[in-house]
């Protein structure tokens, strides 16, 4: 009996169900939130919150990272929808793809500030407690692009190569099957580094949005070799790839606030009240709680 010397594809990533496409890709966005919010919440309930704290943050959390994830990937890649013989509506559909992973934690961020705010605890505390869940879902929300057949690298011949249909690949590339899965590898990079987070905060204790500084700092580490395996169509500027510059970025700042900060927050609390933060809202009194 053989085996085969590659991973091979899914055929189709949609599946209808009657007027209704079930999208792989979906499915891995709604998983990995959830996923991402039961360890937000057993973290941050490890660190003395409030039992369902994290999930009310989410429900602000999510719609703007979607939003934001939704703009930058418009906003990066304008040419797709304002250019000649393209429709301006279409950066609507989001149903269609088309999410960039740094519109979506910056729109989460503000999103979980808001929630943060409502609910009367600091930003940081919710932050730390979501950072290795926010790398479990990346991971998860990848699958959906090993569905879709899309954002692989450059053609290899190594065991782990991954079978491309050919009307998925790249201009210039039809004569090659299989190439590198780099969903695969930020996937596997991701689990690595919400574990390696996890351990290192149960050694340093982090707070004051260390945990997260961490979480970027090892995120983008990965990313930057990540993408440059990537021959999709992408915007550069100068010889790299817009996200290479972006992780670049992200890096040096999350780590300039991670070093600056180790003595700052020694021996402080993990959950703290938001500064300047309104009375919490839709607690329960000690009544209602018996009941």
């Amino acid at each position: 009996m053989s085996v085969a010397s590659f991973i091979p594809s899914p055929s189709h990533g949609v599946w209808d169900i009657g007027p209704i496409p079930l999208r792989a890709y979906a499915f891995g966005i709604i998983i990995g939130a959830i996923v991402a919010i039961m360890i937000g919440e057993r973290r941050f309930q490890a660190r003395g919150g409030r039992q369902g704290l994290i999930g009310d943050v989410a429900i602000w959390a999510i719609p703007f990272g979607i939003v934001g994830a939704r703009i930058y990937h418009v906003a990066t890649d304008p040419e797709l929808y304002f250019t000649d013989g393209k429709h301006p509506l279409n950066a609507f559909k989001i149903w269609e793809g088309g999410l960039g992973i740094w519109g979506a934690i910056a729109g989460g961020a503000l999103g979980a500030y808001i929630g943060c705010r409502r609910y009367g605890v600091s930003f940081s505390s919710v932050a730390d407690a979501l950072a290795p869940g926010l790398l479990v879902a990346q991971a998860i929300g990848r699958i959906g692009n090993y569905f879709n057949q899309e954002l692989f690298g450059k053609p290899t011949t190594k065991p782990w190569g991954l079978e491309i249909a050919v009307d998925k690949r790249p201009e210039g590339y039809t004569q090659f099957a299989t190439f590198h899965p780099t969903f695969l590898y930020e996937l596997l990079w991701n689990l690595a580094a919400a574990a390696l987070i996890i351990a290192i905060d149960r050694k340093l204790k982090l707070t004051g949005g260390r945990a997260f500084a961490l979480y970027a700092m090892l995120y983008t580490s990965g990313r930057v070799w990540i993408e440059a395996l990537r021959i999709d169509e992408a915007n550069h500027i100068g010889p790299f790839r817009l996200n290479v510059w972006t992780s670049i970025i992200v890096f040096a700042v999350a780590a300039t606030y991670f070093i600056a900060t180790r003595k700052r927050f020694a021996g402080e609390s993990a959950i703290e009240p938001a500064a300047d933060a309104s009375e919490p809202v839709d607690e329960p009194n000690d009544t209602e709680e018996a009941r």
